[in-house]
């Protein structure tokens, strides 16, 4: 059996986070699957999905360390092509990544106690909406 619903979202631009354990648990639920897997995937290549303690230091933390990292300004070569100033934005999604694969047991979503799963926003533009 499958089920595949999509959940849309406004974000606010680069470095927005969103907890969607609840509405991917309510997914599941509607599903009637019992056991089996929960995929939850990034429609585009600024953005990306994950697992992660969802709480107000981590969310802070995340994007911190990824500008950190792979900083905004800079002269990547998707700069030297697009002009668009996002080269930054599609390297950090595609560090995290696009997508999430869960476990459902006896129809539940399975996540450790302080795991839940988030989307984050790269973008360096106002955000707009999302479907995961």
């Amino acid at each position: 059996m499958t089920h595949q619903q999509q959940i849309s979202l406004t974000t606010k631009g680069h470095g927005d986070m969103h907890d969607l354990t609840g509405q991917v648990a309510a997914v599941v639920d509607a599903s009637g699957i019992k056991a089996g897997v929960v995929n939850v995937f990034n429609v585009g290549s600024t953005a990306a999905v994950g697992a992660i303690e969802f709480e107000p230091g981590l969310a802070h933390d995340l994007p911190a360390i990824l500008d950190t990292l792979i900083p905004p300004g800079r002269n990547y070569g998707h700069e030297q092509a697009w002009h668009d100033g996002n080269g930054h934005s599609h390297l950090q999604a595609t560090v995290l990544g696009p997508s999430l694969t869960a476990p459902i047991v006896d129809g539940k979503l399975l996540l450790g106690t302080w795991q839940q799963i988030f989307t984050w926003n790269a973008t360096c533009a106002d955000g707009g909406e999302r479907s995961s």
